[in-house]
């Protein structure tokens, strides 16, 4: 048979429905040697050609020669009829030289009547990539296996990328890992590659443009670069790849199974190369492969090391069940608690319970592993042995990935020794090494607890402040060692002399702090003191020798009047002790609040007012003086003030009290004097004349070098005219030696310093400083012309002291001037200059020049006649009515027991109005006859209405008291009428020019 007729046109639908499937179709007429070959068998082992020739040329050089001897064998085989068909995988050569695994499957098709083979036909099929997929399958159950059989990490990585490289030897591969702070690759395994390269990447930073690698690590994204030399990923290292004889590479981040990044793989080519979908999915899965490797060996290690730690850790630790039962311990669990760990399994942690915690220590420690998932705190337990130790603990919830909790892990060390040692330093620090008494730190702590509790409790408490007289020669006569023996003794027996549950504390030295409690009153305590007192005194034995000494006792009690700290309370035993060394010794002095807060408060204020003085805040205002009738102004009086920055503008009252009988009552009266003048100055600079009159104590008046001193202050302002500086002095200090002071005052004169004594009127020397001191002006006291228009008393005093300025030709201003009755009553008693609010309150010395600019004084002031002796009665007269109808309101309200006078004729008013006044008027003038009938219905409206109140009708008395003080007004008005007809008819006095 022919080649042609081997391939007759009857067989092409059956070849074009083979190569429909991919396989290619081969015809061999065996007696020639001829086959015919499809071009999807040329195509698939890249063979060029017709298609046609001999066998052994066309197909017999394509195979590996490994493999040409089984081929042909099994061949032959099917030939002789052996087998019913031909099956065989083996390998082919490409036309690059590339080895590819073919199927090739076909059968006998004719034979000649001997059997000998004629025509054999049958397909070839590309089975490369099943082969690829069983040599990976079987490379990857070797790693699997090598994993299996605890292989380490880098045998592992090694076995893995020899292993892609034995499947294509044109791969050359590795794998590189991130260090823990994932910022830097190191190196896994890269067998091929060179070591220059593997030592050059290891250790480098990730990033982008650090190669594929470097990128792919930083990024979590797979990089293919196709030519190392054009893309700009390797700018900086092509030269390190052409180094290494790589020019493509393609990097796969290997993950995690949480998807963290643990490091890469990379499979590099010598040549340019870009990756099939089939070299992804190789690389995606020896990624996978590998980040299994890395995983389990890492898990490994934890474990290994977990195992390490448990077993050889110096701590004690238990696991237990979500439960409670205890699941496992160690070593260190059983050294620490004696228990085994097979005594130990199945327990709850509480067999080791001490019974030292309370119930509520459990609860909230169970609590808080419930709200954090961890405590951690220190405990007392009990070891087998039953001896209790001290453990710090450590207790965290392992929870599974659902967040339920499995197990609870304790860590836990013996801390006993430290709790001891601890102890033993908290009692040192706490208490006296020499007789163990609490120290001056504990008796702090223990004092104020009880200050504390007895606040709380309503009680009181006793501080017994102790020191040993005598003591000291104890020392010096035989040594220091013998004197701490009698301290230690007296310690004993004084403790043993108080109370249970008192505290005895040494101080220092011989000094020693008894504490009482939940006592009822202080006498409670002095049994105790008595005890004590008799403790201390008694003779103590020290070896051959009998001593005895004594103690001084100091007692305060809390709590107080005002509140008290425990350092107060100490100082104050401290102080009373002191007593009851100066009274003699061997007894109790019981400190005294009231004295104490009086000197404490005294001082204090003292120191204040001394820091006002140093940071300015001291001021210094003005209220002027006048001539009520003229409306001249006089000059102005200094007052100081303070202007404390928390309580704001203080008057003197509160603060010159403090300093009266103290030197710094000097420092401040010399500033005033400084201050003033420079005012004086900074006016008259203004245009403004204004003399000015200070306040001057009389422990600054009789400073030996007084008036020196004034003689420089007034040499340092010339401005000041002579009169312009007025100098007061109270009539109530206590000048001492008058004929001194009187010197003084003279000298001061004639610089041009005048004097006034302040306040006349209210002291026990007026007349003494009447008649023996130079000063040209009486102040009359504000509280006798404040109340002189309601009370005659006040009324009459003023009238003496105006008599006896007149008797001793002293010039007189009457102070506290609050209305224009005041003055006005004033200028009918004959005085006309005046200060007050009436007038003008004290003002800052800057408001001084605006308020004389515009002062004016009252036209009722201004258009009164002068004074004459005449006015004088019915002035008193009128101030006694406005007196018995106050009495009368008094009475009403219940202020005072028995009503004035309620004859008509017999009140002071009557007096008048039936004698004096007939002098005024005549008997029928309407102004009079007015006043004598106002008069009587007053008199007969406040009987009424004293009826009415003794029969309990207050009400309606109550109601009808303002008819009284209107029924008042009406008749002071008419005295008012009838003072100013007198006054028109009274002849004007002589004048010179008249004269």
């Amino acid at each position: 048979m022919s080649l042609t007729d081997t391939l007759s046109p009857e067989d092409s639908p059956w070849k074009r429905a083979v190569e429909c499937v991919g396989d290619g179709v081969w015809d061999w007429h065996v007696p020639s040697d001829e086959v015919v070959l499809s071009g999807r068998w040329l195509g698939a082992v890249g063979v060029n050609g017709s298609g046609r020739g001999k066998r052994s040329d066309a197909w017999v050089t394509q195979v590996h020669p490994d493999d040409l001897q089984r081929v042909q064998a099994e061949l032959q085989s099917h030939l002789r009829g052996d087998t019913p068909t031909f099956a065989c995988e083996y390998r082919v050569f490409d036309r690059s030289g590339k080895q590819l695994w073919v199927l090739s499957r076909g059968t006998v098709v004719q034979r000649e009547a001997d059997g000998r083979p004629v025509r054999m036909i049958g397909t070839l099929t590309d089975v490369s990539w099943r082969k690829q997929a069983e040599r990976f399958e079987q490379f990857r159950s070797d790693i699997l296996q090598q994993l299996a059989d605890g292989h380490d990490l880098p045998a592992l990585l090694e076995a893995t990328v020899r292993g892609i490289e034995a499947l294509d030897p044109a791969m050359l591969c590795s794998i590189l890992l991130l260090d823990h702070e994932g910022k830097h690759l190191q190196l896994g395994a890269a067998p091929s590659l060179p070591a220059h390269y593997n030592t050059a990447v290891h250790g480098i930073a990730i990033g982008p443009g650090v190669g594929s690698c470097g990128t792919a690590a930083h990024t979590a994204q797979r990089v293919v670069v196709e030519d190392i030399q054009t893309n700009p990923l390797w700018e900086g290292y092509r030269e390190l790849a052409d180094s290494a004889g790589v020019r493509s590479c393609w990097s796969q981040p290997i993950f995690s199974s949480h998807g963290k990044v643990l490091g890469t793989f990379a499979i590099y080519h010598r040549t340019p190369c870009a990756p099939t979908p089939e070299h992804i999915g190789l690389i995606e899965q020896v990624a996978r492969l590998a980040s299994l490797a890395i995983e389990r060996k890492q898990a490994e290690e934890r474990l290994h090391l977990a195992a390490s730690v448990f077993t050889h850790a110096r701590e004690g630790i238990m696991i237990t069940s979500e439960d409670g039962r205890i699941i496992d311990v160690n070593e260190a669990f059983s050294r620490i608690t004696g228990y085994s760990r097979e005594e130990a399994l199945g327990h709850n942690p509480r067999f080791l319970k001490s019974g030292r915690q309370e119930r509520s220590f459990y609860v909230a420690m169970w609590q808080e592993l419930q709200d954090k998932g961890h405590w951690q705190g220190e405990l007392w337990n009990r070891r087998k042995n039953g001896e209790h130790y001290a453990e710090m603990k450590t207790i965290s919830a392992v929870r599974d990935e659902q967040g339920v909790v499995r197990q609870y892990l304790s860590l836990f060390s013996d801390i006993t020794a430290f709790k001891e040692h601890e102890l033993q330093l908290q009692f040192n620090a706490h208490h006296d090494a020499l007789t163990g008494l609490p120290n001056r730190t504990l008796l702090a702590d223990r004092l104020k607890q009880a200050m504390s509790q007895t606040k709380r409790r309503g009680l009181r408490l006793a501080v017994l402040y102790l020191d040993l007289d005598g003591f000291k020669a104890v020392n010096d006569r035989h040594g220091h060692e013998t004197g701490d023996q009698l301290l230690m003794a007296l310690a004993t027996r004084i403790r043993h002399a108080l109370r249970e549950g008192d505290t005895l504390a040494r101080i220092g030295g011989d000094e020693f702090v008894a504490v009482m409690q939940d006592l009822c009153d202080l006498e409670q305590a002095l049994p105790v003191v008595n005890r004590v007192l008799a403790a201390a005194a008694q003779p103590v034995a020290i070896g051959k020798l009998t001593l005895q000494v004594s103690a001084s006792l100091g007692l305060t009690a809390y709590p107080q009047s005002e509140e008290v700290d425990a350092d107060q309370l100490l100082r104050q035993a401290d102080q009373a002790m002191y007593q009851a060394k100066l009274a003699g010794k061997n007894r109790c002095h019981v400190f005294d609040t009231e004295q104490d807060r009086s000197v404490r408060g005294h001082h204090e204020s003292i120191e204040h007012i001394r820091h006002a003085l140093l940071h300015h805040e001291f001021v210094l205002h003005y209220q002027p003086k006048v001539n009520m009738r003229t409306g001249q102004i006089v000059g102005a009086e200094a007052l100081i003030r303070w202007q404390h920055p928390h309580r704001g503008l203080l008057a003197p009252g509160s603060f010159l009290p403090v300093i009266e009988d103290h030197p710094l009552a000097l420092d401040i009266g010399e500033w005033v004097m400084e201050t003033a003048l420079q005012q004086m100055d900074t006016w008259r600079a203004a245009g403004l004349h204004l003399p000015v009159s200070i306040n001057l104590g009389a422990r600054q008046l009789q400073q030996p070098d007084f008036v020196e001193r004034l003689r420089a202050r007034l040499a340092a302002h010339p401005e000041v005219q002579h009169g312009d500086l007025e100098l007061e002095v109270l009539e109530t200090s206590a000048l001492g030696d008058l004929a001194r002071v009187s010197q003084i005052m003279v000298a001061c004169r004639d610089m041009g310093v005048a004097f006034a004594l302040d306040d006349f009127g209210t002291g026990y020397s007026s007349l003494a400083y009447l008649k023996r001191l130079p000063v040209h002006q009486l102040k009359i006291d504000q509280s006798f012309v404040r109340d002189m228009l309601d009370d005659p008393d006040d009324l009459a005093i003023l009238e003496g002291v105006l008599g006896l300025s007149r008797a001793f030709h002293r010039e007189v201003i009457a102070e506290g001037v609050e209305t224009v009755d005041h003055g006005e009553m004033l200028l009918y008693l004959g005085c006309e200059l005046g200060q007050g609010y009436g007038i003008a309150r004290p003002m800052p010395a800057e408001a001084i020049p605006a308020w004389a600019a515009s002062w004016q004084p009252d036209p009722r002031w201004l258009n009164l006649p002068a004074f004459t002796r005449d006015d004088v009665p019915m002035r008193v007269a009128e101030v006694k009515h406005r007196a018995w109808v106050g009495a009368v309101t008094d009475f009403l309200e219940g202020q005072r027991d028995e009503p004035p006078t309620l004859n008509v004729h017999q009140c002071c008013f009557g007096h008048w109005l039936h004698g004096d006044a007939k002098h005024l008027a005549a008997a029928e003038d309407p102004a009079l006859a007015a006043i004598d009938r106002l008069h009587n219905e007053i008199h007969a409206l406040a009987e009424t209405l004293c009826d009415l109140q003794a029969q309990g009708r207050t009400e309606f008395v109550q109601r009808r008291i303002g008819e009284l003080y209107r029924m008042r007004d009406q008749l002071l008005g008419q005295l008012t009428l009838l003072s100013g007809q007198h006054e028109a008819l009274r002849p004007p006095p002589i004048t010179a020019a008249a004269a």
